[in-house]
């Protein structure tokens, strides 16, 4: 299983999981009670249930770098 944290400028806003069944996305619950808490992507409401994907959702799909800034980022 691999988990990484998703920010929102300095915020805490939610974790994505990858699991055997697929991808799993949830906000933070201190995020949704913070005063003003904003979508990380259109795609993802504001929720407390936990988004649920076979494949990884296109916003955070979208956010990984090809050819050679992909490179870059793995050597790093």
């Amino acid at each position: 299983m691999r988990q990484a944290k998703v920010f929102y400028q300095d915020k805490l806003a939610g974790l994505i999981t990858e699991n055997d069944e697929g991808y799993f996305f949830v906000y933070d619950y201190k995020y949704l009670e913070s005063s003003n808490p904003k979508l990380v992507s259109l795609t993802l409401a504001l929720q407390i249930t936990a988004y649920e994907s076979k494949i990884l959702f296109p916003f955070f799909d979208g956010l990984i770098p090809e050819g050679w800034l992909l490179n870059i980022a793995i050597d790093n």
